[in-house]
């Protein structure tokens, strides 16, 4: 089986490779990323491409399955940017697995394509995908799931799986997610359990989350097995105010909906924060999911629990964790990302 993964040098794609390296019956990987790293995978071949300009055909042909995991997250400040990675560069994608007949495409969409959902209970795959509008990131990924739509109806005999994971952190990813969502300003000796006053106990405040790598094997087992359709990915527990505080050594502080994004907006207003205020609204405004489908169809079961991958990612925080790719590289002092912009970096 040759397996081509797009966007393999991030948080997701780095363990997905992993994971595919790892089966015996994957002869072939094909890493592709618009610059390419010196960290190396074991069998894997990398090609640089860029899915909104350059020419994909010539990269899948001869390939029995395609990851596509590419996504851009910033800047959130121009969103024509973001679309036309994001949108029309999955557009771009998945075009060309039509052209070069590759049989299975695993398509890396989110909770954030879900509809706003319940809290106090979980929801599966069937909730509506119609993404919050307040969020370039949930607009982007509902509108990828429509493009979704017509390409299975317009090619029955392409497998297609779309796979929903809840947040996803690891120690090697802690920077580059520093970098993306809370910016240069951060002190980074005081992200430490203990160290951290207080978690900021929000109405709505409840996600999950789960470990790479256990989202790198849910991917190999999407690529490896006669699956198709959706699947929620997350890892146990329900991350709420009273968890977070209880894993970070913290209390919780009640805080308002409007305080928490008024907050967010001013520093993003002033470009002290990458992360837009809509980011938030999306966090609040998504459901619970229910994972027993990728238990029972896909066979996954997370190694980690949601704590866990939390932790990497606040010891990965205090560290400066990273990874010898272009995304997931630490790159000097936070300070210096600012004359670049802050959540952008070359």
């Amino acid at each position: 089986m040759k397996v081509v993964v797009v966007g393999a040098t991030g948080n997701v794609g780095t363990s997905v490779v992993r994971a595919l390296e790892a089966d015996g019956d994957v002869t072939s990987i094909v890493g592709v990323a618009r610059r390419m790293p010196s960290w190396r995978g074991g069998r894997t071949e990398w090609r640089r491409a860029d899915v909104v300009t350059d020419d994909l055909t010539r990269i899948f042909d001869g390939a029995d399955a395609v990851v596509h995991l590419a996504w851009l997250f910033q800047p959130t400040r121009d969103a024509t940017v973001t679309w036309r990675a994001n949108v029309l560069g999955s557009m771009r994608v998945f075009r060309a697995v039509a052209e070069t007949g590759v049989s299975t495409l695993v398509h890396a969409s989110s909770v954030g394509a879900y509809s706003p959902g319940p809290k106090d209970r979980a929801v599966d795959e069937s909730w509506p995908t119609h993404g919050w509008p307040g969020a370039a990131y949930g607009r982007e990924k509902a509108y990828v799931e429509r493009v979704l739509d017509v390409f299975e109806n317009d090619h029955p005999g392409i497998r297609v799986v779309r796979m929903r994971p809840g947040f996803i952190f690891k120690r090697e990813a802690a920077t580059e997610q520093r970098r993306l969502f809370a910016g240069p300003l951060v002190p980074r000796r005081l992200i430490r359990p203990g160290r951290i006053p207080f978690v900021p106990d929000i109405p709505g405040l409840r996600l999950q989350a789960l470990h790479a790598d256990d989202a790198g094997e849910a991917f190999r087992l999407a690529v490896t097995r006669p699956v198709s359709g959706a699947f929620n990915l997350a890892a146990d527990p329900v991350l709420d105010p009273a968890e977070l505080a209880r894993l970070l050594g913290a209390r919780t502080v009640p805080v308002s909906a409007w305080v928490a994004r008024s907050a967010m907006a001013a520093g993003w207003h002033l470009r002290l924060l990458p992360a837009s205020p809509g980011l938030l609204e999306l966090v609040l405004q998504i459901p619970v999911m229910n994972v027993d489908r990728a238990r029972d169809v896909l066979g996954w079961t997370p190694r980690h629990t949601a704590g866990d991958a939390v932790q990497e990612l606040m010891d990965g925080l205090h560290d400066g964790a990273g990874l010898d790719t272009p995304p997931l590289a630490p790159r000097g002092e936070p300070a210096g990302e600012i004359p670049a912009g802050v959540g952008v970096w070359p």
